[in-house]
């Protein structure tokens, strides 16, 4: 080990991302407990992930109870009981057929592309040979692994590792009828985020989805709606796409499905999934017992319609809030978009600045871009820590 790396207290942690302060040892509900015993109000939830916040006794007793049946794993080779309940219920819940786990929300996208073409190149050949071409939308963040990171538009993010994965064209999400212009022949799918998180906080209106649905289906083209980071109560309904009144083709879910253990999930319409054979995909921790145990209890909490409710009171609580911090800082605070309990707060200022001194005043937020700063609270939170969490915002804005 050189020198360096032994003088290093993060370690020998790869540094692909950029190091911040301070080292968390406890979460309680809504708060993080750095070693000094200093407490922060979390309104990052580890990027949408801890939707119950920490230590929810839900999931506690969902380890406890995994952990006493000593089955933790046993590989895809065989069933068990957590897996195949938890794909009942996200179908169920979603309207949908069929449920492929993995382990995040870049595999889940990964899976979900090769499933539409899968399924193009089966069931919709064009007369240029099998439908390979996937649309996606300009501002997207779907992933960094090759497939996934083809579809997201971050030139910063896709320069370094090119060539990618092939026959990507992107449309721009304020010009849906710009998708009428694309020649849909050699088309396999439309992937799309009804909130653009990490591109800014940015909602697809309810208009733009009922259209990219018209025109996927007009088309032969499969619709898939990324909700790894917006879906499982984060707006106030179970899924993002409910508000629309459509229903995709395949839905990528993931950061809070397991409230915190890895875990993504494809969902599926049965003809998408009568296109997949044994062998065309695969995984081997995917839908593992412990964690889909706990990812129950966490679906179970948040398709309550009593937390739903919830989520939609401190959602409207919270940009009644935001409204307010823009009318008193309107040089400062440019716009406001969300839904729910994911906010965008873009500002004049660079949100890094921003959010350093949020964090020294004890208040824990994350980027969605150089000029936006993301409020993602636990779908727990309280109308106090809501109160209080703006007040510190609104203290350390440029």
């Amino acid at each position: 080990m050189t020198a360096g790396v032994a003088a290093d207290p993060r370690g020998a942690l790869l540094g692909v991302y950029r190091p911040a302060e301070p080292l968390f040892v406890r979460g309680e509900g809504s708060t993080l407990v750095d070693e000094d015993g200093k407490r922060y109000l979390d309104f990052t939830s580890g990027i949408a992930v801890t939707a119950l916040g920490h230590g929810h006794p839900a999931i506690r007793a969902a380890v406890e109870r995994a952990l006493d049946t000593g089955l933790i794993h046993t590989s895809n080779l065989f069933r068990t009981a957590p897996a195949e309940e938890l794909a009942h219920r996200l179908a169920e819940l979603s309207g949908l057929d069929r449920v492929f786990f993995c382990n995040s929300g870049g595999e889940s996208v990964e899976a979900a592309l090769k499933f539409a073409r899968r399924w193009a190149g089966r069931n919709r050949e064009g007369e240029a040979g099998p439908r390979h071409r996937i649309i996606a939308l300009r501002g997207a963040f779907h992933g960094r692994l090759f497939g996934s990171l083809a579809v997201t538009d971050r030139e910063a993010y896709q320069a370094p590792f090119r060539p990618l994965m092939p026959g990507v064209t992107f449309i721009d999400p304020e010009e849906p009828a710009a998708l009428d212009e694309v020649d849909p022949s050699d088309v396999a799918a439309l992937i799309a985020e009804p909130i653009q998180g990490e591109g800014g906080v940015r909602c697809l209106s309810a208009e733009t989805l009922r259209h990219f649905r018209s025109w996927t289906q007009a088309n032969g083209v499969a619709l898939i709606l990324d909700e790894v980071q917006c879906g499982l109560g984060r707006t106030g309904h179970v899924f993002a796409f409910e508000s629309a009144g459509i229903r995709p083709d395949l839905l990528t879910l993931a950061k809070p499905l397991a409230g915190g253990l890895p875990m993504g999930a494809v969902v599926m319409t049965e003809d998408v999934a009568e296109a997949i054979q044994p062998g065309d995909h695969g995984t081997t921790f995917g839908g593992g017992p412990l964690v889909a145990s706990v990812a129950n209890a966490v679906v179970n909490q948040v398709s309550d319609p009593d937390s739903l409710a919830q989520v939609q009171e401190m959602g409207r609580k919270l940009h009644g809030l935001l409204r307010g911090l823009q009318e008193r800082h309107p040089e400062e605070v440019e716009a406001l978009r969300g839904r729910g309990l994911m906010w965008g707060v873009q500002i004049r200022g660079e949100a890094g600045a921003v959010m350093k001194r949020a964090r020294e005043a004890g208040l824990l937020v994350v980027p969605a871009g150089d000029h936006v700063i993301r409020l993602l609270p636990p779908l727990t939170v309280s109308s106090h820590e809501l109160e209080r969490a703006v007040t510190i915002l609104g203290a350390n804005l440029p």
